[in-house]
């Protein structure tokens, strides 16, 4: 067993950016592909959109002012569905109806650490709001989903009720902002190395690697 101090994996994501859900996929294979490595994921928040009303906006009102059109949007997210199939994730598009404001997303991925059900909780976000089309500005969907992972659902639900945490989940995106990052996913290798983008699980794998080597080795050249 490796009892070495795991190489952290810091994903800064969001649930309504279909690249963060194929990223997430290649992370996956990545880690499936280097077993001998001690790794710790651990999700953080970003807003492609914060201007987006609590309650969401219309799926296709959104798309319409964003792409100038349904005719654009539809050309955007071909590719997107096409890279996702290559990871196993058949993206229902046409089953989204509203685009949420993610925020309250997020807290339930902040609380879901201390339960050691991050990985779990990110990926239910993604499935409800991907493949099933729910509604992810809805408490009752997020409490269903946190009762799933084997949270305490009673107290989720009585903390979406409050502001609790709210503060430090908008200042951890500004971090996010501040510090550079434009676009997810992002994933912060050991504190030390940036991938920026939803990039192969072997340029990932890759990067771990040399992450580990690197901690005992810093005069260990890039991979290639």
């Amino acid at each position: 067993m490796n009892t070495a101090a795991p190489i952290t994996v810091d994903v800064v994501s969001d649930v309504m950016c279909p690249w963060c859900y194929i990223g997430k996929r290649r992370l996956e294979a990545a880690l499936e592909s280097v077993p001998q490595l001690n790794v710790d994921v651990r999700w953080h928040p970003f807003q492609l959109d914060a201007t987006l009303p609590k309650e969401g906006k219309d799926r296709q009102l959104y798309l319409s002012d964003k792409f100038g059109g349904k005719a654009n949007a539809d050309a955007f997210y071909s590719r997107i569905k096409d890279a996702g199939m290559e990871e196993g994730i058949d993206f229902a598009f046409q089953d989204i109806k509203l685009s949420p404001n993610t925020l309250d997303c997020h807290r339930l991925v902040l609380w879901s650490r201390s339960d050691n059900v991050q990985n779990d909780v990110v990926e239910r976000l993604f499935k409800a709001y991907f493949l099933d089309g729910e509604d992810l500005t809805k408490s009752e969907t997020l409490v269903r989903i946190s009762e799933e992972a084997g949270m305490q659902s009673d107290l989720v639900e009585q903390l979406l009720e409050t502001e609790t945490d709210l503060d430090k989940t908008e200042a951890q995106v500004a971090k996010a902002h501040e510090s550079g990052i434009t676009g997810v996913p992002c994933f912060i290798i050991d504190g030390r190395f940036v991938l920026a983008g939803a990039e192969r699980a072997e340029t990932i794998a890759a990067a771990l690697l040399h992450a580990e080597e690197t901690r005992s080795n810093p005069d260990a050249p890039d991979p290639e």
